[in-house]
């Protein structure tokens, strides 16, 4: 049996996105809490992605997000990767607030921004050992939380995977 590189991409590329869901589970969390939540997109969602975009590149206007709007639609699948709302109790006041009585409902806690933070980058990392073409995308998040992909997710953070000559996602 033969097996094209060129017909297996889109199986490869799950295949490593799922490796890539575990290192960012099993990336260290603040105070041991996993608030993590993590996904993979494909196709139609994908799209929702894309059409979400265009319609913050107007409202916001924001023009480099229908320039993403456009990238996305170069991904095999994307990983989303966003928190959960939790207030860890430190008053540490990373968050602006001195004390977690203090901040508003909205601001999220900042352990919960750092955790999402970790997590990209174990993604990012094991990514690049895979040799995935691959970019964190705010904008691709901030889409997917919008559309509330991961529920009510905050911090939401974006990385489309693909396997080609170039890295569709850099020199834009």
């Amino acid at each position: 049996m033969i097996y094209d590189e060129r017909t297996e991409r889109k199986e490869q590329i799950l295949q490593a996105a799922r490796q890539i869901m575990a290192a960012a589970r099993t990336a260290p969390k603040g105070k041991g809490k996993d608030i993590i939540e993590i996904c993979i997109i494909t196709d139609e969602d994908i799209q929702r992605i894309s059409d979400k975009l265009l319609d913050m590149a107007r409202e916001m206007q924001l023009p480099f997000m229908e320039r993403d709007a456009a990238n996305v639609l170069r991904a095999d699948a994307i990983l989303l990767l966003g928190t959960a709302t939790h207030c860890h109790g430190l008053d540490c006041g990373h968050c602006g607030f001195p004390c977690c009585s203090d901040k508003p409902d909205a601001t999220p806690c900042a352990l919960n921004t750092i955790d999402v933070g970790i997590a990209i980058g174990s993604a990012a990392a094991t990514a690049a050992d895979m040799r995935l073409d691959s970019r964190v995308m705010f904008s691709a998040g901030l889409a997917a939380q919008r559309l509330a992909i991961l529920g009510d997710c905050r911090t939401v953070m974006a990385m489309p995977f693909s396997v080609s000559s170039k890295n569709p996602f850099f020199d834009r």
